[in-house]
């Protein structure tokens, strides 16, 4: 949420901003309509004080016993109360409205976010990592994880349906090792690990800014009030709502869980595989900081190089790129996407994904900090994907497969593996391989 009077001093930028984002709000409906709206609010008030001032004099009255003077005051106000009540309910149905509008605007953009419509407007900023070349017939992560017995999608989808799986022995022992190396490498950066609720309270998704415009990617458990949440961004930045927090130092918080997404609109998209699902695990990484641009900034470019810290480790090649604003949401003020090679595409897919939002989080969460004059002003909060799993086990499998089968294990993940340095094929699976190769 912006400040409304922010807002009409600056109705062009948010309006181009609602427009690149793709949000259809009319910023000029919302000032006439929040112009009618004060008009309205200052009648009622008006109202309200002429009622009551007339109301003392009908006491005053009564009391010299002019009765008659009294009962023409009493005929004027229940007039006025006519009158306020109409008005009321008109102010309560243009508040109504106000409010809905409100609630659609978006943030504005930062200055070097390019323009783009789509997700191919991206601006790449920089390549890391040699991509692998394959002298053999290479597979895709799902002909690995079934040769090797670590995905099972059929069975996965007979129990859940469409977007499931089963992840199974080193399968999981992978899944669980990317995220404790991410918790790990955050814990080393100074953030505070938290536990968190995966069921929300709506008013923690509007407050967080996926609500109302992402309302159809969040499951609703119906009669609760409740949401499952698409990431833990929004328990970690709800944690501090209403609050007044101290961040002479930024405050860096850090969770593992689980995350579920329903995607729709994604139909016939990356269907094959672990790339677009219902339920994954992510370990996410929130920042809150004092609002400076120059600060927050300097906490995007961190939590970034985080992610590609991970990457580095994992040795898996990727590329960073500039989200352009037709590819952001409506919270986002700059946002950067890493993307990692993934040889059955072709092309590097996302993996990872860092915003900063400047104040609109904090002002719709109310997360309020003193500024160095001991004014209370709002926060900016950031947040990036440290890893994002089984996502991340499509790039993993299919750049450390091997001639022979094998799958090598990334120097940094053998801990978490129990020293294992690479997957090998069963020797049924083995046995098979030779045969085609005769």
């Amino acid at each position: 949420m912006l400040d409304m009077k922010w807002v009409r001093a600056h109705a062009e930028e948010v309006q181009a901003a609602a427009d690149g984002k793709k949000i259809k709000v009319d910023i000029a409906v919302l000032i006439q309509r929040d112009n009618e709206r004060k008009a309205l609010l200052q009648q009622t008030e008006e109202g309200r004080r002429l009622r009551n001032t007339l109301s003392a004099e009908i006491g005053k009255l009564m009391q010299t016993g002019e009765r008659e003077q009294a009962e023409t005051m009493r005929a004027q106000v229940k007039q006025l109360n006519d009158e306020l009540e109409q008005k009321e309910a008109e102010l309560a149905l243009i508040q109504e409205e106000v409010t809905r509008l409100q609630w659609l605007v978006p943030n504005v953009v930062s200055p070097d976010t390019p323009a783009g419509l789509s997700d191919e407007d991206n601006v790449e900023l920089r390549r890391v990592g040699e991509l692998p070349e394959f002298d053999y017939a290479a597979k895709d992560h799902v002909e690995l994880g079934e040769l090797h017995g670590l995905i099972d999608i059929p069975r996965g989808v007979k129990i859940g349906g469409t977007r499931s799986y089963v992840l199974k022995g080193a399968g999981l022992l992978l899944h669980r090792a990317v995220q404790q190396l991410a918790l790990d490498l955050l814990l080393r950066h100074g953030f505070t690990p938290l536990e968190v609720p995966l069921m929300v309270r709506e008013d923690a998704l509007v407050n967080t800014g996926f609500f109302p415009t992402g309302r159809d990617q969040v499951y609703e458990l119906q009669g609760e009030n409740k949401w499952l949440v698409g990431t833990s961004e929004v328990p970690l930045v709800s944690y501090y709502a209403d609050e007044v927090i101290d961040v002479k130092e930024p405050v860096k918080l850090a969770a593992v869980s689980t995350c579920f997404r329903s995607e729709v609109g994604s139909g016939g998209r990356d269907v094959r595989g672990l790339y677009r699902v219902h339920q994954f695990a992510k370990v996410e990484q929130v920042i809150l900081c004092a609002p400076d641009a120059a600060e927050s900034e300097r906490m995007l470019q961190e939590i970034t190089g985080h992610a590609e810290e991970l990457l580095q480790q994992l040795e898996l090649p990727y590329r960073v790129v500039a989200v352009c604003t037709g590819d952001m949401s409506q919270k986002t003020y700059k946002q950067y996407d890493i993307e990692t090679w993934m040889p059955s595409r072709g092309a590097y897919g996302e993996t990872h994904s860092s915003s900063n939002l400047h104040d609109f989080q904090a002002r719709r969460s109310n997360i309020r900090c003193l500024d160095e004059q001991g004014k209370l002003v709002y926060c900016h909060t950031l947040n990036n994907t440290a890893v994002a799993s089984p996502r991340i086990l499509i790039p993993l499998l299919e750049n450390h497969q091997q001639a022979d089968g094998s799958i090598h294990i990334p120097k940094a993940l053998r801990p978490y593996m129990g020293g294992l340095e690479r997957l090998v094929l069963p020797v049924c699976e083995q046995d098979e391989e030779r045969k085609e190769e005769i």
